[in-house]
């Protein structure tokens, strides 16, 4: 699994018109699935996030997790994440799972974050065209790959 971990004074997703979810002061987390990932990839990640100290304390260093800064985290799916652009102009996707495959993933994922970080995890719709909009705080961006945990 990839993330993009950005924080974020506020973010929010609209699909067709109507705002789905919204978050202030948190983390929106792009997620991609990989057609070789399993649970362990979606728990690894979760913990990681739950726990990742991107957050100003009373002294200004970057100390607290989400939870203890009081945000809230937006997870969004995004295939394209495994986008490879070796060959040619257009992007191939073939590193990306399948939709029966990465909903589930992405559920579970989304569930493993809310129960390690205590924070009621907002979502997008798995799939569909959504309108995710962002104010970036710091910036700081992160990505985070389960691959790369070793």
């Amino acid at each position: 699994m990839r993330a993009v971990v950005q924080r974020v004074a506020e973010a929010s997703v609209v699909i067709e018109g109507n705002e789905t979810s919204r978050i202030d002061r948190g983390l929106l987390v792009l997620l991609g699935v990989e057609e070789s990932d399993e649970a362990a990839d979606a728990a690894w990640l979760a913990g990681k996030i739950a726990r990742m100290r991107l957050f100003a304390d009373d002294s200004g260093k970057i100390n607290l997790d989400t939870a203890g800064a009081g945000g809230g985290m937006l997870v969004v799916s995004q295939f394209t994440l495994f986008a490879s652009t070796r060959k040619g102009n257009r992007p191939s996707f073939l590193r990306a799972a399948l939709p029966q495959r990465a909903e589930p993933l992405y559920e579970e994922f989304c569930r493993m974050l809310a129960d390690e970080s205590g924070i009621d995890v907002q979502r997008g719709v798995f799939g569909a065209d959504m309108r995710v909009a962002l104010v970036n705080d710091g910036p700081v961006t992160v990505v985070i790959d389960s691959r790369l945990r070793e």
